[in-house]
């Protein structure tokens, strides 16, 4: 799923049209509809967290987390919370050269996923 995607399975779940949506936290319809569509790439993070609470999700919650990695991954970008675990990053090249060099299957990596997930 991409970030405007996202957004908006996250607004229609609240069962909100787009225009109330965007009257009540006074965003532009317009140019939201175009996030939501994918016209439009993620903004800054700040933005991002303007329209995370508007949607009230709950700051550091799934939901959060996956709107902000959505909008890094579309962005090309690492998360920036996780940019800022030194000893995390420092082994980063260790997993590219990796998945570089085995050719990784949409498979695999969903395993390698849910793995991590489970701790």
């Amino acid at each position: 799923m991409r970030f405007g995607e996202y957004l908006k399975t996250l607004r229609t779940e609240q069962r909100i049209g787009l225009r109330q949506f965007c009257l009540q936290n006074g965003f532009d319809p317009g140019n939201y509809s175009r996030l939501e569509r994918g016209h439009f790439p993620p903004p800054r993070d700040e933005k991002i967290a303007e329209y995370a609470r508007a949607l009230d999700l709950k700051e550091g919650s799934t939901e959060w987390l996956q709107l902000f990695d959505l909008a890094a991954a579309e962005q090309g970008q690492l998360p920036r919370d996780l940019m800022e675990d030194a000893e995390l990053v420092e082994k980063l090249p260790v997993v590219f050269r990796t998945m570089r060099a085995k050719h990784v299957s949409p498979e695999l990596l969903d395993e390698l996923a849910e793995k991590i997930r489970r701790g």
